[in-house]
């Protein structure tokens, strides 16, 4: 057989092992599909051209460099052992690389690493694996059924959650597209998990992942399988939940019954809300090939983070198809911030100043109105100038120049009059920021939507937190 583009493409497509390929000033040619699909990233253009430095994943780069250099010296390397970033968390990984040679000329080089996190903590230790899936639970699945007496249940499973190992989970999809059976596939993505590993250790991230793991396992028992993706995503491959009004059930009753999420867990040092992020598409009625089913289930995982976070999207062709998702980064906040200063610095007045950033505001905090309550208490609104609310005692709760919370539980305990006016505007959790100089208040931002749980991150808080500045 003649090695053809076409079938060195398919070769290291399909590895599981990441493969990446640079030149000899160590940029990026290439990479395979796993690769992208552990760092996340949709295609090679975001690093091709570009050095491990420049992409900033390794702590101390200088070992990774000079093992490079190296083997652009003619040395190969095979199973060297480092760590990389990937999400926030430090992964450990076994890398091996070799030259790549056009005729004597040493012109770039090839190289190949998995990542072994999992394995070296339970080697050393730092967490107990478990066991979700027994052979009896496989065998109701026919794919499994089949290839269960050939191969070590070890090897179908996770090492650390015990569910579905991504391989395996791959290869189970696979299996239904072939035979033509109908699934919903989730995508589960654990929110702030980063938080998690910083303040709690490894450890508490583990017990996390393997808490929640069992949880959908549990949740999807008899009619589906749960696995772990990489890292804090795990997937869902769902048999029986096909219809829209099936997965609307199914996934209210996972998010608010389950005990999957929005679940307080005893990590030993303290305890920590669990909540998570998914997203959700049907074969083959929302696509009918892996690839734009795995793109529309990304899709909506990114619009769910859009809206907030903890809560689940699942697909809809009439609401979702043209949806163009925008990604915010830490260089796009802080361009966020020089745009409004800029808007804001050409008009007067509070309302002015409001109107002025609020239809940016709307794009980037995914609201649909922006609030403001003035010194005299009323509440009005930047969209519509008709609207007219009463938050007279909204400085029973304002204790602190921000409040951000999922459910509005306190104000309607500390602020009645505040919390019946959001209630008859259909809103249900609210990030408020006060505005002022001194201890005068001026008055107040009321950042509100209609869906509750919404979890509120440190850069939309950031964002308002300048807003507010720039009132006074």
């Amino acid at each position: 057989m003649k090695m053809t583009v076409e079938l060195f493409d398919s070769i290291i497509n399909t590895s599981q092992d990441c493969v990446f390929w640079k030149d000899s000033e160590r940029r990026f040619l290439g990479v395979n599909q796993a690769f992208l699909d552990y760092y996340g990233f949709e295609s090679a253009d975001v690093l091709l051209g570009k050095t491990d430095e420049d992409m900033g994943w390794h702590t101390d780069p200088e070992p990774f460099k000079q093992d490079e250099m190296r083997v652009l010296a003619g040395r190969s390397t095979y199973k060297v052992q480092g760590k990389c970033m990937i999400r926030g968390e430090e992964r450990d990984i076994i890398a091996s690389k070799r030259p790549l040679y056009d005729g004597d000329k040493i012109v770039g080089l090839v190289g190949s690493f998995v990542d072994v996190t999992d394995v070296i903590r339970r080697r050393n230790g730092l967490d107990s694996s478990q066991v979700v899936y027994t052979f009896d639970k496989l065998r109701k699945f026919s794919y499994f059924d089949r290839i269960i007496d050939e191969i070590s249940l070890d090897e179908i499973l996770d090492p650390l959650t015990g569910v579905i190992s991504r391989s395996y989970s791959m290869k189970f999809i696979n299996h239904l597209l072939n035979e033509h059976i109908p699934f919903t596939f989730t995508m589960i993505d654990l929110d702030n998990f980063k938080h998690i590993n910083d303040n709690f250790g490894h450890p508490a991230g583990d017990l996390v992942l393997k808490y929640v793991s069992k949880k959908i396992a549990e949740a999807a028992d008899g009619f589906g399988i749960a696995g772990r993706f990489g890292g804090d995503e795990l997937l869902l491959l769902d048999l029986k939940n096909i219809e829209a009004g099936q997965k609307e059930t199914f996934f209210e009753n996972l998010y608010t019954r389950s005990g999957a999420f929005r679940n307080n867990i005893d990590l030993g040092t303290g305890s920590a809300l669990i909540t998570a992020t998914s997203g959700t598409a049907t074969y083959p009625y929302d696509s009918d090939n892996f690839d734009d089913l795995f793109s529309i289930v990304d899709k909506m995982l990114y619009l769910g983070k859009g809206r907030g976070r903890d809560c689940y999207t699942i697909y809809n062709e009439s609401d979702h198809k043209d949806l163009k998702i925008v990604q915010s980064t830490k260089k796009g906040m802080f361009q966020e911030m020089q745009n409004i200063r800029s808007h804001i610095s050409r008009v007067n007045g509070v309302r002015e100043k409001l109107a002025a950033v609020t239809p940016r505001l709307i794009e980037v905090l995914q609201i649909e109105d922006l609030y403001y309550v003035e010194a005299d208490g009323r509440m009005r609104s930047v969209m519509d100038p008709a609207f007219e609310g009463d938050a007279g005692d909204i400085s029973n709760f304002m204790k602190e120049d921000i409040f951000a919370e999922r459910t509005l539980e306190r104000i309607e305990k500390y602020s009645p009059v505040f919390y019946s006016t959001l209630q008859k505007k259909g809103l249900a959790s609210a990030l408020i920021m006060r505005f002022g100089t001194g201890k005068k208040d001026q008055g107040y931002i009321v950042c509100a939507v209609e869906r509750s749980y919404r979890i509120w991150q440190d850069n939309e808080c950031a964002i308002l937190y300048y807003l507010a500045g720039l009132l006074v």
